[in-house]
């Protein structure tokens, strides 16, 4: 009978085994949504704002440092811009309050009535998470996106601020 309640606990323990190492493997981070908006110089001289939406993931990847990948959307008559960002994110926490810096890649897409422009995209930023309970901040952010595009640069500066879902 011993010899039965050792071989049933020690099924058990490794059934139980991958469950707590999966625990493990899972990274911490959020998810963040809100509204946006882009003070843009889009192929013309004069500037433009474009209002629109932010999204972004984090996976935390070491205690100060994230991995992020930021996607937005920007819309003005006959104007659709979406910019898809990855990068690093550097954020310390004090209290109810995570101030974070970013300095993201990737690409903008742009369309123009019916003509269409991917030029890569560079992105600095930062922005503040303040705590409102467990699972949920609200956060400001703002960021300077740069493009070179049609034998011109584009530089962007956009303000965002929304829901942060904590995991």
């Amino acid at each position: 009978m011993a010899k039965l309640a050792s071989i049933v606990l020690m099924v058990l323990s490794f059934m139980m085994l991958p469950t707590a190492m999966s625990a493990q493997l899972i990274p911490h981070g959020n998810v963040y949504v809100g509204a946006s908006y882009s003070d843009s110089d889009i192929v013309t001289a004069n500037r433009m704002g474009l209002k629109g939406w932010n999204a972004s993931g984090e996976a935390i990847v070491l205690p100060h440092l994230g991995v992020v990948a930021d996607l937005s959307g920007y819309y003005a008559p006959g104007i659709k811009q979406y910019n898809f960002l990855f990068g690093p994110r550097l954020a310390v926490s004090w209290g109810r309050w995570r101030p974070f810096a970013q300095a993201l890649f990737g690409i903008q897409r742009i369309t123009l009535n019916d003509s269409s422009y991917r030029p890569l995209a560079v992105d600095f930023g930062g922005g503040v998470d303040y705590r409102l309970i467990k699972a949920f901040s609200w956060r400001v952010q703002g960021d300077y996106v740069h493009t070179n595009y049609l034998s011109a640069q584009q530089n962007d500066v956009r303000g965002s601020t929304g829901v942060v879902f904590r995991f």
